[in-house]
């Protein structure tokens, strides 16, 4: 698995900055730019044979993607370099619910003993390390502090009752590439 560890440690690599170039391109300052520069470093077009984005979403087009030339997954067993998808962590229609399907996607650095899976995204603030506990997805941080699920979707006044927030309760689905 060279290439799933080479597509880890490129997506660490740029962990702190807020944008993201590979061999002189320059992608999209978001979730989905970050994501297709990772796989672009290891020659892997996630927009392949999609066409020119019109309307819709580049997570949605990289699941679709994924869908094609590899599989979506629940685990339990997941590897560096797969992509980890989540739903509704922000409001893709503006219709104030909780039903916005493939809103954000990172590429796992990890997953440590206890099932805490590590993962690299693009939010607001940049390039940043995230976590995910899919056996507690409720719970942000142990009793000892240590952080289960970090916080995906920001808390709004217009928020609904039963409106999710942590990285596991947001959780979609993994995708591995074929080789």
């Amino acid at each position: 698995m060279p290439r799933q560890t080479a597509l880890a440690k490129t997506a660490v690599r740029f962990v702190g900055q807020s944008r993201i170039q590979i061999g002189g391109r320059s992608f999209n300052p978001d979730c989905s730019g970050f994501v297709r520069g990772v796989y672009a470093s290891q020659r892997v077009d996630l927009y392949s044979g999609l066409g020119e984005l019109d309307g819709g979403n580049g997570v949605g087009r990289i699941y679709t993607h994924v869908m094609e030339h590899g599989r979506i997954h629940y685990g339990p067993t997941v590897h560096p370099g797969d992509l980890v998808f989540f739903h509704n962590t922000w409001d893709f229609n503006g219709d104030g619910l909780p039903n916005d399907p493939l809103t954000h996607i990172g590429v796992v650095e990890k997953v440590e003993p206890d099932g805490t899976v590590l993962f690299v995204s693009s939010l607001s603030r940049g390039i940043e390390r995230y976590r995910m506990n899919l056996q507690h997805p409720d719970i942000h941080k142990t009793a000892d502090g240590r952080v289960f699920n970090d916080f995906l979707r920001r808390k709004r006044f217009s928020d609904g009752m039963g409106t999710h927030y942590l990285a596991g309760q947001l959780f979609a689905a993994f995708g591995t590439l074929s080789p």
